[in-house]
């Protein structure tokens, strides 16, 4: 596909919805549709389209209230009148490659490698499903896909992996950023079948601390994405607030998929 066909394909899929964006409708927790999405979640922990689906269930608000905090802050006004599609940045090979050794982006491209990871799929699970709003030519969109494209950059910066215990980890720390009720089902649950297995590891109280560390944290739907990649890991890390996940350190590599592969 030619440059400037893809660019008129992304208009055509982000076109709908500018009025549904603004209902009070749409933002609606949708409880059984929710229960229906963890169940199958429950079931394959790998069925990120039932994230998706349980996420869009139980936002509510969470959106339209955090693109109007962003514009708050000192920066969001900035970007978010850029409005910078951040998973075309992430999927530009030239781009993620000429980042030096030890900054975010050098430490992003080492984790996506290894594990066939890419921000153009994870934005194909999210348009599964038939009211899928996403691609949307609106702000909240937009800032929804803002949300969904940093994803595996939060796994980066708080040191979680792509283990079972990582992603609860992840979640759990994701829902004080970002208000989003799913996270924080997602967590509960999770926390409470690794109760039920009764292991000599912390696995409830290394989610527990993700909670706790994104509380902690600085508030970073506000970061400056693109800019933070060519900084310091650690000293990213440092400035934003991001506290070691200790707890889930200290649980064995080989014992953080308690739930089975």
């Amino acid at each position: 596909m030619t440059a400037a066909a893809h660019a008129v394909d992304t208009q055509t899929r982000r076109a709908p919805a500018r009025r549904a964006l603004t209902s009070r409708r749409t933002f609606r927790r949708q409880p059984i549709r929710a229960w229906n999405a963890l169940k199958r979640l429950l079931n394959d922990k790998e069925d990120t389209a039932a994230v998706f689906e349980l996420m869009r269930a139980l936002s509510g608000d969470s959106i339209p209230k955090g693109y109007r905090r962003l514009l708050k802050t000192p920066e969001g006004g900035a970007i978010a009148y850029e409005r910078v599609e951040f998973a075309e940045l992430l999927s530009d090979k030239a781009w993620l490659a000429g980042f030096g050794p030890g900054t975010v982006g050098a430490a992003y491209r080492a984790f996506i490698a290894p594990r066939g990871l890419s921000a153009e799929g994870l934005a194909e699970e999210s348009r599964k499903g038939v009211d899928s709003e996403i691609d949307a030519a609106h702000p909240f969109a937009w800032y929804g896909r803002r949300m969904r494209d940093v994803h595996d950059v939060w796994h980066v910066l708080t040191g979680y992996g792509t283990d079972a215990l990582g992603e609860a980890c992840l979640v759990a720390f994701s829902y004080p950023q970002t208000k989003s009720l799913g996270f924080r089902v997602i967590a509960a649950a999770a926390r409470g079948q690794m109760r039920k297995l009764k292991a000599p590891h912390a696995y409830a109280a290394a989610v527990k601390e993700g909670a706790r560390n994104g509380k902690a944290a600085a508030w970073l739907p506000a970061v400056d994405y693109p800019a933070l990649f060519a900084e310091n890991l650690d000293s990213a890390r440092a400035r934003l607030g991001i506290a070691r996940p200790v707890v889930y350190e200290s649980i064995p590599e080989d014992a953080r998929n308690p739930m089975g592969d």
